[in-house]
C-alpha cells in the first residue's frame, strides 16, 4: 500500500473521490471470479476508507464459482479449508464512479491476496499480472488494446426462449455491416456508453455496427499496460450491460446466440516495446524475427489454450467454417481469417492481432494467455509455419480442439499452462469447467425433443 496519504490517514484518492463526488451512497467493490463475474460487496460510502486500511475480506472459493454461482466443491476451497476468507485489497487508480447511478454509487476493483499478503493464485487478475512481470523483468512493455462484440436484445424472450433483437431497429431481416443508421438509432444507448466510460477512465473508441441485428463492437484504445487493459475490458462489459438495461435491453458478449448467426468474439491486439520505447516487432521498414517467433509462440500454445478462448459450452458454436471464425493455428499478413494477423499498420505500430477468443472468455486470462504464448515464441526462437495467403479455411483443416471436452483435456495436461498459469490455477480452473460440463450433460435440449420423442 504505496499510495500517498493526506494527514488524515486516508489515502489521497479516497479524499479526492469524496469530496468530487458528495452524494455517494455506496461502493460496489469486487474481484473477477473464473468465469470474468464481478463477485463481492457494496460498502457504504462512509466505509471506503477502511477497505484501503483493512480490505475486505471474501471466501477464496468465490474466485472459483461456477457460472451459474454455484460453489466448485472438487476445488479444494469449500469443506477442506473451512470456506475461508482471504483479504482484498484496492487496486490504485479503479476508484472511480458508477455514472449510471446519477451519483449514488462508487466502483473499486479489488485484488484477493493470502493471508500472508502474497498475490492469491486464484485470481485471475495475479495470473496475468504474474505473465506480465516475465516482460517486466526483461525491460519490455506489452501494448495491449481490446475489440468486444455483443448482441442487444429485448428484455423478454420469444415464446421458444430465444432472445429476441431490439423491436427498435425495425427490422427482421439482418443488419447492415458498417451501418451508420443501425448506430444512429441506438445513439441514446451509445452516446451513454460513450460519456459513463469517460468518467470511469475506460479509453473507449470507435464503435462498429456489426453482422446481425443489434450486433456491435466496441474498440478500446491500446495502452502500456497490459493488467490495465484487461480492467478496462471488464469494466467496458459492465458499463454496456448497465447502460443497456436503463434503455431497456439486455447486453450479452454470448459467443453464438443464434447458431446461424454471427458470434462474438474478443480480438486482443498485441505488441511490444523495448527499454527504449521501439517496437520490437519492427525495425522500422519491416516485421523483424521477434514478431515471427512470437507469432510461432502463439501458433504453438493455442491448441493447449483454446479452454481460456472458448471457456463455455456456448463458446463452440461460434467456431464453424466460413463464420469468419479461426478454426486453427494460422497466421498472415492483413488475413482476417487467420487465427492471428498482423493488421496493416505503419511500422510504428506493427503489432498482432489475436482473433480467436469469444466476447464470453475472461479478459484477465484471455490476454494471459496470449502473452504466455508470445513470451515462450521468443523464449524458445519458435518458428512460425508460413504465413496463409488468401483462404485460411479453404487451405487448412481446423487444428484447434474439437470439443469443449478435448479443450479441457489439453488444458488440463499442459506443461505450458503449468508455466504460466501455475500448477494449481490449470487444476482449479479444470475441475470448475468439469462441473459446469456435468450440468450440461445432464440438460436435455428442446431440439432433442423435437428430434426424437416422437420419432423413435
Amino acid at each position: 500500500m504505496s499510495e500517498e496519504k493526506e494527514d488524515t490517514g486516508t489515502p489521497a484518492e479516497v479524499e479526492r473521490f469524496l469530496d468530487r463526488y458528495p452524494g455517494l451512497e455506496y461502493i460496489e467493490a469486487f474481484v473477477t471470479d473464473i468465469n470474468g463475474i464481478a463477485r463481492g460487496k457494496r460498502v457504504p460510502a462512509a466505509a471506503l476508507a477502511r477497505l484501503y486500511d483493512k480490505g475486505l475480506c471474501l471466501p477464496a472459493s468465490t474466485l472459483i464459482l461456477d457460472v451459474w454461482g454455484n460453489e466448485v466443491e472438487a476445488s479444494g476451497l469449500i469443506f477442506d479449508t473451512g470456506d475461508a476468507d482471504h483479504p482484498c485489497w484496492p487496486i490504485a487508480g479503479t476508484l472511480q464512479p458508477l455514472p449510471w447511478t446519477e451519483g449514488r454509487g462508487g466502483q473499486l476493483l479489488l485484488r484477493m491476496e493470502t493471508p500472508d499478503t502474497t498475490p492469491y493464485h486464484a485470481d485471475p487478475r495475479n495470473v496475468l499480472v504474474g505473465v506480465a512481470e516475465r516482460f517486466a523483468a526483461r525491460g519490455q512493455t506489452p501494448v495491449i488494446a481490446t475489440e468486444l462484440e455483443f448482441r442487444l436484445f429485448e428484455p423478454e424472450p420469444a415464446a421458444d426462449g430465444s432472445p429476441v433483437p431490439p423491436t427498435r431497429l425495425g427490422r427482421g431481416g439482418g443488419s447492415q455491416l458498417f451501418g451508420l443508421d443501425e448506430l444512429d438509432v441506438m445513439d441514446a444507448v451509445f452516446s451513454e456508453i460513450d460519456r459513463a466510460c469517460r468518467a470511469q477512465g475506460v479509453p473507449a473508441d470507435t464503435v462498429i455496427a456489426e453482422q446481425s441485428d443489434g450486433q456491435y463492437e466496441v474498440n478500446l484504445t491500446h495502452v502500456g499496460d497490459p493488467v490495465a487493459a484487461a480492467d478496462h475490458a471488464i469494466l467496458l462489459k459492465r458499463t454496456i450491460k448497465a447502460v443497456a438495461r436503463r434503455h431497456g435491453l439486455v447486453a450479452s458478449f454470448m459467443a453464438k446466440p443464434f447458431g446461424d448467426e454471427a458470434g462474438n468474439g474478443l480480438h486482443v491486439h498485441a505488441s511490444l516495446l523495448d527499454r527504449d520505447g521501439n517496437n520490437i516487432f519492427t525495425d522500422g521498414e519491416r516485421p523483424t524475427a521477434a514478431l515471427h517467433h512470437a507469432v510461432g509462440g502463439l501458433m504453438e500454445t493455442m491448441y493447449d489454450a483454446a479452454a481460456v478462448f472458448a471457456p463455455h459450452a456456448n463458446s463452440w458454436r461460434r467456431f464453424q467454417v466460413g463464420a469468419h471464425v479461426p478454426m486453427g493455428p494460422t497466421w498472415g499478413f492483413d488475413n482476417r481469417t487467420t487465427a492471428v494477423r498482423v493488421p496493416l499498420s505503419s511500422p510504428a505500430a506493427t503489432r498482432v492481432e489475436h482473433r480467436v477468443a469469444g466476447a464470453d472468455a475472461n479478459p484477465y486470462l484471455a490476454v494471459a494467455a496470449i502473452l504466455a504464448g508470445i513470451d515462450h515464441g521468443l523464449a524458445n526462437a519458435v518458428q512460425p509455419p508460413p504465413e496463409t495467403k488468401g483462404s485460411a479455411f479453404n487451405q487448412h483443416a481446423p487444428g484447434l480442439p474439437e470439443t469443449w471436452e478435448s479443450a479441457l483435456g489439453a488444458f488440463g495436461e499442459s506443461a505450458f499452462v503449468a508455466e504460466y498459469f501455475g500448477e494449481e490455477y490449470r487444476r482449479l480452473f479444470t475441475v470448475c469447467k468439469r462441473q459446469e460440463q456435468a450440468r450440461f450433460r445432464r440438460d436435455v435440449p428442446r431440439f432433442e425433443y423435437e428430434s426424437y420423442l416422437g420419432a423413435i
